[in-house]
This record gives structure tokens, C-alpha cells and sequence, in this order.
């Protein structure tokens, strides 16, 4: 019975193609819609969460100043050498104290040059921002200590002002300094606010200090904490610690910040997940016109097909069986724009990650949960007319021209 029904709807269908395929249509644009939008936005979730973990595990960020709505402040002073030596000391549960300073300057290599982010900072950098080298070797104590000019330079510097051949040991110029080259580190690609991570110099920090800063400034410390560590009581001790060092008496508020990384990521993902969410609604409207479409067609359809549906209820069928024939008729287009419209959804999301050079990560849920939803549409907006269908009278459809 089931298979007879399903029969004469698509029978029915196919004597008007070309309606039949206009009405599917939005059913497929809402469908297609919701699959690439969620899709899309899941790979730029994906990426931003990814690339704040190449910043480091377990990190927690401080920074002199607070910053945020009627907050910012940027006078505040900065750190100095002592406080990483105090935290070094005292800090329990620690894996790295990483300081950083930072400064713009020109490098130049042979005949190129290019304006560069130069950091001073120590062996610990390379552990907290879980950084590599690809060739070469890192700093050692005596160039920490004496401020020898040595440099590590990153993928985009060597690429741009060297080439791409093995060049440990060669002399650059980092300002007006004269510096060796002592290794590469691996590359990182782009970070998640669009800055080229890998567009850097690193130096000794007393080296930077002397030769480039001309103070002994840091702007920023890294702690890297080791596996299974109480991050909020640690990120607590360094605040505890920082106080007493900056002289901040009770009452106070702190002239500096302390980030943890895990909690900076599970917002920005929490953030981009719900702005996918929103796309994906937004674009679940267009399966609501899709299937006021199906609606409207169907009822057509009914008007149509009056003196048809008489002939069928004089010769003894029944009012369950004309329902039942005109509601699978619309759940067979809505099923099929819901089918069309998942390929054009995972065709358009692979476009869109690969022009957008994002993840392609399909999630399972949302395409069945899309392609149930158009066969609800075409179960919900069928059903009004497929009603309409089987309680018409049949004397009167018969007089219907």
C-alpha cells in the first residue's frame, strides 16, 4: 500500500516537471545554506583554536596594565629582569618563566632588507611557546650572560631575506648591530588575529636590552606550567607575588594582567560557535520559505486536480488514502530538494574553507539534522493541502471543470 502511494506521487510529480523542481528549490537553497554556513564556521573555529594553542599549553600570559572596557591603562611600568628571577625562586609547579621584549627594527641581509618584530628573551621562550627549531641551536649561557649578538630567525625572515639554504653562522644586520645567525625556527603560520608569527628575530634578552631597546624593559612574561597543575591557584600565586613586588596595598587594583591561554581559547571557541550557530538559523529561514513554497504549490496542485481527486472518491477510495497520496507527494520534494541541497551545502563549504584556507570538518549532526528538518517541512506545510485534498466532496469535485 505504502508502495503504491509513493508510486502515484511520484507519477504525479513527473507529469510536471519543471513545477516540481521550481518548488524543491528552496528547500534545496535552505538545506545547501545551513550545511555550508555551519560547516564553514566550524572550520573557522576549528583554525582560531588551533592557532591559539601554537601559542603554548598551559600558559598564562602577564602583562603590565589592565585592559578592557573603562580598564585600559598603558602607563603602568613595565616588568624588569628581577621579577623572572623572584618568580623562577618562588613559583611552584612551573616549567618555564619565558620574559619578552619587543621592538621594531630593520634587518638587513646582502642586498634586502625588511622591517621586522625583534624579541629579546631566553631558552625558556622556546618551551612555553612550544616552539621548535628546525635547524641550528638555542641560545647558550654565555650569550645570555655576556649579550653576544646571536640571532634565531623565523621561517618568513629566511625566506624573504635569505633564501631557503642552511644559513647557520651567517652575519645579518638587526638594526645597527651585527648579529650571527645561530639557528631557524620551524614555521607557525599566520596567528588567529592575522599577525605572520613567523615574521621575527629572537635575541638574548641583554642583548636586545644593550644594543637594540636601550632600556631594561620587559613587556611581557610567559609562565608555562607543567602538566596537571592548578592553573587558577598558580595564575592566584603570580598575582599574590606581583602585588608585593609592585607595591599594590590592599584595595588596590592590580597595574597589571594575568591571562590563562586554556580559558582565552575556550572563549574565542565558545564565541565563533555561537556566531556558527547564528549563521546556521539565519540560513534556516530560507527551509521555512522553502516550505510555504511546497505549500503554496500544493495547493495548486489540489485546485488542479479536483475533478481527479471526485473520480477517485466516487469509485471508492478513501479520504485516508487521498491525504496519504498528497502528503507523501510533498515529502517526496522536500526529501529530494533535501538530498540536492546537502551536496550543494558540502560542495559550497568546500569552496568556501578552501578560498578561506580553513579546515574542512564536516559534522555528521548538522547534515542529518538539516535533511530531517526538510522532510518536517515537507511533512507540516504538505499536510494542510493534502487535508484540503481529502475532504473535498465528491459530487462537487465532479462537477469541478
Amino acid at each position: 500500500m505504502a508502495f503504491e502511494i509513493l508510486r502515484l506521487a511520484v507519477q504525479a510529480l513527473r507529469r510536471n516537471v519543471m513545477r516540481s523542481l521550481l518548488t524543491v528549490l528552496g528547500i534545496v537553497i535552505g538545506v545547501g545554506a545551513v550545511i555550508a554556513m555551519v560547516t564553514i564556521g566550524n572550520g573557522a573555529t576549528t583554525k582560531v583554536t588551533a592557532d591559539l594553542a601554537k601559542l603554548g599549553s598551559n600558559l598564562l600570559m602577564i602583562n603590565p596594565g589592565q585592559f578592557g572596557p573603562g580598564r585600559a591603562s598603558t602607563d603602568a611600568k613595565p616588568f624588569n629582569a628581577r621579577d623572572i628571577d623572584v618568580m623562577k625562586t618562588q613559583l611552584s609547579g612551573i616549567k618555564a618563566v619565558a620574559p619578552l621584549a619587543q621592538k621594531s627594527a630593520t634587518v638587513v641581509a646582502g642586498t634586502e632588507n625588511r622591517i621586522v618584530s625583534i624579541s629579546g628573551t631566553d631558552n625558556d621562550y622556546f618551551i612555553a611557546q612550544d616552539w621548535a627549531l628546525s635547524s641550528g641551536r638555542t641560545f647558550t649561557d654565555g650569550e645570555l650572560r655576556g649579550g653576544r649578538a646571536a640571532c634565531i630567525i623565523g621561517a618568513t625572515v629566511r625566506s624573504k631575506l635569505l633564501g631557503s639554504g642552511d644559513l647557520v653562522g651567517r652575519i645579518i644586520r638587526v638594526g645597527n648591530v651585527s648579529c650571527e645567525v645561530i639557528g631557524h625556527l620551524e614555521a607557525k603560520g599566520q596567528s588567529s588575529f592575522g599577525s605572520d608569527q613567523d615574521d621575527t628575530v629572537l635575541m638574548p634578552l641583554r642583548t636586545f636590552h644593550r644594543r637594540i631597546a636601550g632600556n631594561t624593559d620587559i613587556s611581557r612574561i610567559m609562565v608555562s606550567a607543567r602538566d596537571g597543575v592548578d592553573m587558577a591557584r598558580l595564575q592566584a600565586n603570580i598575582e599574590a607575588l606581583l602585588r608585593e613586588r609592585r607595591n599594590i596595598t590592599q584595595g588596590k587594583e592590580d597595574d597589571f594582567s594575568v591571562a590563562d591561554m586554556k580559558q582565552i581559547v575556550q572563549a574565542t571557541a565558545g564565541t565563533a560557535s555561537i556566531l556558527t550557530g547564528l549563521l546556521g538559523a539565519v540560513a534556516g529561514v530560507s527551509l521555512i520559505v522553502g516550505g510555504i513554497g511546497i505549500m503554496n504549490i500544493m495547493l495548486v496542485s489540489v485546485t488542479e486536480r479536483t475533478r481527479e481527486i471526485g473520480i477517485r472518491l466516487a469509485i471508492g477510495a478513501l479520504e485516508g488514502q487521498v491525504l496519504a497520496q498528497f502528503l507523501a507527494e510533498a515529502i517526496v520534494l522536500s526529501l529530494f530538494g533535501g538530498l540536492i541541497g546537502v551536496i550543494m551545502g558540502l560542495s559550497l563549504a568546500w569552496l568556501g574553507t578552501a578560498v578561506l584556507k580553513l579546515p574542512f570538518t564536516i559534522d555528521p549532526s548538522i547534515i542529518l539534522l538539516a535533511f530531517a528538518f526538510s522532510a518536517l517541512v515537507g511533512i507540516v506545510f504538505g499536510y494542510f493541502p493534502a487535508r484540503r485534498a481529502a475532504q473535498l466532496n465528491p459530487i462537487e469535485a465532479l462537477r469541478h471543470e
